[in-house]
C-alpha cells in the first residue's frame, strides 16, 4: 500500500491552502510559510466524504490566529470532509508541518499508515495532530485522518478566525459544491457547539 485518502475536514478542505503543505509556501491570508512535502506531486485526486462525528475549534493558530478545527468521530455530528488521494509520505509530512515539523524520511507516523491498521483511533504522539483516525476505505485504499487525542467534550473551545473560516468555505464548495449560504450554515453550526 502506498496511497491513502488523507481526508481533511479544516482549512486543508481548500486545495489552495493543502497545496501549502505538498509544494511549500504561504496560504491566502495565512501568516506562515510551509517548506512543503518531499514529495511535491500535488494529489492526483480528490473525492467529498461525509464523516459521522462532529468537527470542533480549540487551540490557537500561528497561522490564522483564533481556533483550528478537530475531529471526533465518537461525538455524535456530521462532518463534511475531503479526501485527497496521497502517497503514505505526503500524509505524514503534511501533519509533520501541521505540528510546526519539518518533513522528514523516518517520521514515526508514516511508519504508522504504511502498517496495516485496524479501525479506529492511533496515538503517533501527543501533538495536536498525531491521532490518525480510520474512517473507511475508499477505492481500496485506507481514508486516514488526524486530529487531537483529545475530543470535543474535554477540549477548552475557540472561535476560529474569519480567515480560516473562509478557507473552510472555499475547500466546501470545491469539494462538496455548496454556495456560500450553505457552507455559512455549516461553519455557524459547528460554532454553536463552542
Amino acid at each position: 500500500m502506498t496511497h491513502v485518502w488523507y481526508v481533511a475536514y479544516g482549512s486543508n478542505l481548500s486545495l489552495d491552502r493543502l497545496a501549502c503543505y505538498v509544494a511549500g509556501g504561504r496560504p491566502p491570508g495565512g501568516t506562515r510559510s510551509h517548506p512543503g512535502a518531499r514529495d511535491r506531486t500535488l494529489p492526483e485526486r480528490s473525492v467529498p466524504v461525509e464523516l459521522p462525528g462532529t468537527t470542533y475549534f480549540a487551540g490557537r493558530s500561528a497561522q490564522w490566529g483564533g481556533g483550528v478545527a478537530y475531529y471526533d468521530h465518537a461525538t455524535p455530528g456530521r462532518t463534511a470532509a475531503r479526501g485527497y488521494l496521497v502517497t503514505a509520505g505526503q500524509f505524514a509530512d503534511i501533519a509533520a508541518q501541521e505540528m510546526h515539523r519539518e518533513p522528514r524520511a523516518d517520521d514515526p507516523l508514516e511508519q504508522l499508515v504504511l502498517a496495516p491498521l485496524a479501525a479506529g483511533r492511533h496515538e503517533a504522539g501527543p501533538g495536536a495532530y498525531e491521532t490518525v483516525v480510520d474512517v473507511g476505505r475508499h477505492e481500496g485504499a485506507p481514508m486516514l485522518t488526524f486530529t487531537a487525542p483529545h475530543g470535543a467534550a474535554t477540549a477548552e473551545r475557540t472561535r476560529p478566525s474569519p480567515t480560516y473560516l473562509a478557507t473552510m468555505a472555499r475547500g466546501l464548495g470545491e469539494s462538496h459544491g455548496w454556495d456560500e449560504h450553505l457552507a455559512h450554515e455549516y461553519l455557524a453550526g459547528l460554532q454553536k457547539l463552542a
